[in-house]
């Protein structure tokens, strides 16, 4: 039995809700060193809101970042891993989708953590997960996250 996104994952991760403004969803990633945030609506996952849509979304438009709701950047389609699915499943999903953090959901699609290439370089011990790692970080455009 292989390891579970569970047992690796960050809890009760930092969120957002669709009405927080981008800046102050961009003060939260300055203080936690983090450059992506889950955007709640209650405890439904809704999207993910990350700097780069900041920045393209808000900034680069012209647009005043105080007043406007993250629900006007943030990415929709999100791609989300499962609390008991395996590792290297997760893993797999990070490499092929090029992302470093992964909402983590349970079976109502209520957020319950994040996985991040950080988590799991932690708790590596097999040979095949580091590896993955790397393949995560090898994109020839950077990772999306």
């Amino acid at each position: 039995m292989g390891t579970k996104v569970h047992e690796v994952m960050t809890d009760r991760p930092r969120a957002v809700t669709p009405e927080t403004t981008v800046s102050e969803a961009a003060q939260l990633m300055k203080s936690d060193d983090i450059g992506s945030l889950p955007v709640l609506d209650g405890e439904q996952l809704t999207g993910m809101v990350t700097d780069r849509d900041i920045v393209i979304r808000a900034i680069a438009e012209g647009k005043d970042p105080k007043g406007m709701p993250v629900r006007e950047v943030a990415s929709r389609d999100v791609v989300k891993v499962h609390a008991d699915e395996d590792l290297s499943s997760a893993l797999q999903l990070m490499a092929s989708e090029q992302v470093r953090r992964l909402p983590v959901v349970d079976d109502d699609g209520r957020l319950v953590g994040i996985l991040a290439q950080a988590d799991v370089a932690l708790q590596a011990k097999e040979k095949d997960v580091g590896e993955m790692v790397e393949e995560i970080s090898k994109s020839p455009t950077g990772p999306r996250l």
